[in-house]
């Protein structure tokens, strides 16, 4: 129980006893007069600076007289008999000789009026314990954290100029002379702390029985104020080093009561602290509860400090004694003198030690799992630090558990911290031994937290900490396996955190590979000397590569992904070129590249993939030369080759983007020096890689898989520096034969797509422009002659090649997406060799609007696939040869070119809508047919903006002649009139009805409910049954996870596409939404059908909330007159954007139906004569703002 204390009763142990007689200070026996000695800033000889540098100044809390007196008492009883000597007059005159000459003292900063006491200042603890480190200095904001009126200790603490070591000590000397007033002080400062004034008085710090219910009435008293803030956690600017001062506080308050004595004198004030702060540490409400439980860990820290410097002497004791009894001659009062100081110190570590397991019980054990996170964790936070600085007390598995069991808390920072401690402990290598039980016990728990946590960035640091257990070998084979797997991680910080221990496993399994050749000694000789320029020859770097692949295999298999076992996703149609989707294997050689060291010489790489490693034969010999047991232990299968091949694309995608980072310096500048040394890596990387990329090609180019990836490397080759060396232009021509090659051999979606994308990046080089037309009209020319020989030979024999008119239209297609196919696609071949058949003297176009409408029926399944597959790449072939007219109409009309003929897209849409009507449901190809219907009306509606620019732009030309003038708006309007064209009503009601069923088959999958359906035509139609059959077989068979996750994904992704391209259409006014109920149809089921859907459709709601949100400034719409040019001339160009803002906004909310038709209504109004300049100018810039919506 702790001790009471009386108001009367005084402890001064550290106040030595004063001199009896008073005339000690007179003479001496011998008759010497007696010196007083003369404190610093009294000396005459010392300097008011040197007085005001604050370095080991004594406290400020005694009076001056007081300490005068006592001061000379105590030299007097302790100074040797005699007058100055020599020595010291010579000190003196010393001093006097190098006084600085006078000078204005500086101002002094007021003092705060101090209590006086009877006995000596207590110095702050500098030499008692081990120092911690001092926080920052806090800046004091008198006027948002003291009052004017405010005073006690809570003042002094944030006062300006004033320590928490030097407020400890004059605490530490008030408590002293009374220490009831000090401990109500103190106790009042934390109730301050809490962010309130309530307070207790001297009864109650006397009575401490009575805390608990004292501390209930303050609570009610705190409820009753509503006090939804404290200092602890409040972002106010003034409180930003609240917390380390109040911490810093208590620390210094054990320190200096350490140093001084009062920790083990007087019991009773640890004890009486501890019942206040232990019971509001439970409290109910949780400004108390943090506040003490912060205030509690402070103390706990301070007396680990005092606990840890106390076994330090102790020991460094123990070992001076032993010293000192191995002496011959031994000194038995020395050695007394030190078993009594050994004695002390384990008296007062026992003690100290006793106040830390109460504080312990008290606080921690009930607060670390406490319902406020922030408290858990400054719990974990103080309780790593307990750790480090007292590891005799703390680094045992009874206290380490508790950092095991928070291991699993629901709060991601308390498991981000306690991760972060336990770091620190794995550092100590020294302590390793400690961990070994505790590492056993949770080690499953951080490989689960590695690869299954929510938190990517508490994965990262798991796999840090793995890292540091396994160099400590308390790592399991299992735990190392199954963090290696991460290198395959979606999350780029998990891949970027387990590079490292990737690498470690890679040279481990290096290691064994040398060992069992021989060893580095061995190799060295059968291998030989490295040339450092020859990249073709053997080198121990491709054993590590070897590895490389080795594991990268390993773990790949591990996870299942093999070829079959993934689901994925359809191609959908219409997806153009140049968007690269990265493969697991190549955001894993990414991480790879950071972790092993060997990946970044990519040139050793490639001529390890282009060196010929067939297996050497022995010829019956038992015994193996050296070489052929390395190039044995080199030998890649065919999937090792393809991870390597994705090592070596990232590698030099990797070595690039390093040397265009080294061209900047740290203040964001560019340097000559660094330009130049960057243009050389460039250059030689880019020589290098036109001559290995056609080897590749020739080695690697029959596997699709690894086709691919060797494409992939054409992206990263910089033609700009290819062309700029005035290199032969044989050898540009001869790696795009190379790229042609692959391209018409082979039928992989993928090859096909990164020879497109190689192509495509080929022609982004104007300087090659010729080399590269040239290769793509042969190109055009092989395909093109082959489908035409395909369609002749379909129609003169009753059966055709389908796979092979299959992939030829598939690489039509990829062809199209790349390179303007308007003239290859209108081309009627007459001189073909089969002049008398009509099917050679048809255009390509022709022909594939053809495919599309020729049906079938009663044919087998695999026909059947061969078959849509040949429609949706008509189709696709088809939309893209529109896109390019598009493009061509709008160059064209941005130029003032005129059109010479105008195209002709009924057919194609004709074709399209008959495909729609004769399949049902949710077919595949019905629902890419009904997108490209949709986008072909879009595409064509978006050339009113063109129109419109090209009238603006007319209108705006002075200088042109009025014939010219009239002649480029004819053109114009002829474009909108002929080729912009509304969806029909028939059309519009089918495609309403796929809508329908599209989304009550992502609603099915995705067990979600509908709105209730209206008495419509549109939900009323009859749903497909074979789409219901399908979805039960789905449900009903032995399906995966994953794959019904793929089917609700792809449902969904359908749904998505085809809402998309019904806004567009609503927006670009080719769907007619008369009293908006296509719009009101699209939004029924908004909510109801996941975040994606909900965003797709969000667009119809944007242009509404733009108005709303602009005001109505009806009084300036007259400004805007009809028919005054020359008011428009003579306004300033300098108007206030704002101002033109509003204006269109009043000329929208003044016309009902422009507000209706967020897209522009000017689009569908061609009035633009007898309109004033300005007001022409703003009718342009909303026309095209809205039509942008659409795209290109």
């Amino acid at each position: 129980m702790p001790a009471r204390l009386s108001s009367m009763e005084l402890s001064d142990p550290i106040t030595p006893p004063a001199s009896s007689s008073p005339n000690d200070t007179t003479r001496r026996k011998s008759g010497r007069i007696r010196h007083n000695p003369v404190l610093l800033n009294h000396d005459p000889n010392a300097s008011i600076g040197s007085y005001n540098s604050g370095k080991r100044k004594r406290a400020d809390t005694l009076d001056q007289a007081q300490v005068n007196g006592s001061m000379g008492e105590e030299t007097s009883s302790n100074e040797e008999d005699g007058d100055p000597d020599d020595e010291e007059m010579k000190e003196k005159r010393r001093k006097t000789r190098y006084k600085k000459p006078s000078e204005k003292p500086a101002a002094k900063k007021p003092k705060t009026a101090k209590p006086k006491s009877t006995t000596l200042p207590v110095r702050p603890a500098v030499n008692g314990v081990q120092k911690p480190p001092k926080p920052r200095r806090p800046r004091t904001q008198v006027n948002a954290a003291i009052s004017d009126e405010e005073a006690g200790l809570f003042a002094e603490l944030f006062a300006q100029g004033h320590t928490v070591e030097g407020v400890a000590a004059e605490w530490i000397t008030r408590y002293n002379e009374h220490n009831a007033n000090a401990m109500c002080e103190l106790i009042n400062f934390v109730l301050k702390c809490t962010g309130c004034d309530l307070k207790v008085d001297m009864h109650d710090i006397e009575d401490p029985d009575n805390a608990a219910s004292k501390l209930d009435d303050l609570h009610q008293e705190y409820v009753s104020k509503n006090i939804t803030d404290y200092p602890l956690i409040s972002r106010n600017k003034a409180y930003s080093s609240f917390r380390p001062t109040v911490t810093g506080f208590f620390f210094a308050l054990i320190s200096t009561a350490h140093a001084a004595g009062v920790l083990y004198t007087d019991l009773a004030l640890i004890e009486n602290i501890e019942v206040w702060v232990s019971t509001m540490s439970s409290a109910a409400i949780r400004p108390f509860r943090h506040t003490a439980t912060v205030i509690s860990l402070a103390m706990e820290s301070g007396l680990c400090s005092v606990y840890s410097s106390l076994v330090d002497s102790t020991a460094k004791t123990v070992r001076q004694m032993e010293g000192e009894q191995k002496k011959k001659t031994v000194n038995k009062e020395r050695i007394a003198s030190l078993q009594k100081k050994i004695a002390e110190e384990e008296r007062r570590s026992g003690s100290v030690n006793d106040m830390m397991e109460n504080i312990f019980n008290a606080v921690y054990v009930h607060r670390y799992r406490d319902v406020d996170p922030r408290i858990r964790v400054d719990c974990v936070t103080a309780l790593g630090g307990w750790i480090t600085t007292a590891p005799d007390k703390y680094f045992t598995p009874a206290y380490l558990r508790y950092l095991g069991w928070v291991l699993s808390d629901t709060s991601a920072p308390t498991r981000a911290e306690v991760v972060k401690q336990l770091s620190k402990l794995y550092k100590r290598k020294e302590d390793v031994a400690r961990l070994r039980a505790f590492t056993e016990k949770f080690s499953p728990r951080f490989v689960e937290m590695a690869i299954r946590d929510a938190e990517p960035n508490i994965r990262a640091a798991v796999i840090g900490m793995l890292d540091l257990i396994r160099d400590t070998g308390l790592l399991e084979p299992n735990d190392i396996d199954s963090i290696g797997r991460l290198i395959f991680d979606s999350e780029q910080k998990v891949r970027k955190a387990v590079a490292g221990f990737f690498a470690k496993n890679i040279n481990d399994s290096y290691d064994a590979v040398i060992e069992d050749l021989g060893g580095e000694e061995g190799m060295a000789e059968d291998i030989g000397e490295e040339d450092p320029d020859d990249f073709d020859m053997p080198r121990r770097a491709w054993l590590k590569f070897k590895c490389l692949a080795e594991n990268l295999q390993s773990y790949s298999s591990q996870e299942g992904d093999d070829e079959g076992t993934t689901p994925t996703l359809p191609e959908t149609i219409g997806v153009l070129p140049g968007s690269v989707v990265e493969s697991r294997f190549a955001l894993a050689a990414q991480a790879v590249y950071g972790g092993v060291s060997e990946v970044q010489d990519w040139e050793v790489l490639a001529g390890y993939l282009l060196y010929d490693n067939s297996p050497a034969t022995s010829n019956g010999n038992a015994f193996e030369s050296p070489e052929t047991l390395f190039r044995k232990s080199c030998l890649l299968n065919e999937f090792e080759e393809m991870l390597l091949l994705e090592v070596l694309k990232e590698a030099v995608k990797q070595r690039l983007l390093e040397a265009v980072e080294t061209e900047i310096d740290k203040k964001g500048k560019k340097s000559k020096i660094r330009s130049e040394e960057v243009r050389e890596i460039q250059e030689s990387i880019a020589l290098h890689l036109a001559q290995v990329i056609p080897r590749l090609l020739r080695k690697f180019g029959t596997n699709p898989t690894t086709a691919a990836v060797v494409l992939q490397l054409e992206h990263v080759l910089n033609l700009e520096i290819f062309e700029e060396l005035r290199q032969d232009s044989t050898t540009y021509a001869s790696l795009l034969d190379d790229i042609n090659k692959q391209f018409l051999t082979h039928v992989d979606e993928g090859v096909l797509a990164e020879a497109s994308n190689a192509i495509l990046h080929a022609r982004s080089y104007e300087d090659l422009e010729e080399v590269t037309e040239g290769k793509i009209q042969e190109l055009w020319s092989d395909t093109i002659s082959t489908l035409r020989l395909h369609v002749t030979s379909k129609k003169s024999e009753e059966t055709t090649d389908l796979v092979g008119l299959c992939n030829t239209i598939s690489r039509i297609s990829h062809l199209a997406s790349v390179a303007d196919c308007i003239g290859v696609f209108e081309s009627e071949d007459r001189s073909s060799f089969k002049m008398s058949n009509t099917a050679s003297a048809i255009s390509p176009a022709k022909i594939l609007t053809e495919l599309i409408q020729n049906e079938y029926a009663d044919v087998d399944e695999e026909e059947k696939e061969q078959r849509d597959e040949i429609i949706t790449g008509s189709i696709k072939s088809l939309l893209f040869y529109h896109m390019w007219i598009v493009r061509s109409l709008k160059n064209s009309l941005a130029t003032h070119t005129p059109t010479l003929k105008l195209p002709d897209w009924d057919s194609f849409a004709s074709a399209l809508l008959s495909l729609v009507q004769s399949r049902s449901g949710t077919d595949p190809v019905r629902l890419a047919a009904t997108g490209a219907y949709l986008d072909v009306h879009i595409l064509f509606a978006s050339l009113k903006a063109i129109t419109n620019d090209a009238n603006h732009q007319s209108t705006r030309q002075i200088t042109t002649p009025p014939n010219k003038q009239s002649q480029h708006r004819s053109s114009a309007d002829e474009v909108r009139s002929s080729l912009v064209r509304p969806i029909t009503r028939e059309a519009q009601s089918l495609i309403l009805t796929i809508f329908v069923a599209a989304e009550k088959q992502h609603a099915r999958r995705s067990r979600r409910k509908l709105e209730a359906a209206s008495d419509d035509a549109i939900d009323s139609a009859p749903e497909d049954p074979e789409s219901e059959i399908e979805d039960n077989e789905d449900e009903d068979e032995d399906t995966t996870s994953e794959q019904v996750r793929t089917h609700q994904l792809l449902a969904e992704k359908q749904l998505c596409e085809l809402a998309g391209k019904m806004v567009l259409a609503v927006l670009g006014h080719v769907f007619d939404d008369e009293g908006q109920k296509v719009r009101q149809r699209l939004l029924r089921n908004k909510m109801r059908l996941g975040p994606n859907f909900k965003e797709v459709l969000a667009y119809l709601d944007e242009p509404k909330a733009k108005s709303k949100a602009k005001p109505k400034p009806k009084p300036k719409a007259p400004k805007a007159k009809v028919g005054d040019p020359v008011k428009a001339k003579a306004k300033s160009a300098k108007k206030a954007k704002s101002k033109e803002v509003v204006e269109v906004s009043s000329e929208e909310e003044s016309d009902g139906e422009e507000e209706d038709d967020p897209l522009g209504a000017e689009l569908a109004d061609d009035r633009i004569e007898d309109v004033e300049e300005d007001d022409e100018e703003k009718r342009h810039e909303k026309d095209v703002d809205d039509d942008e919506i659409m795209g290109d």
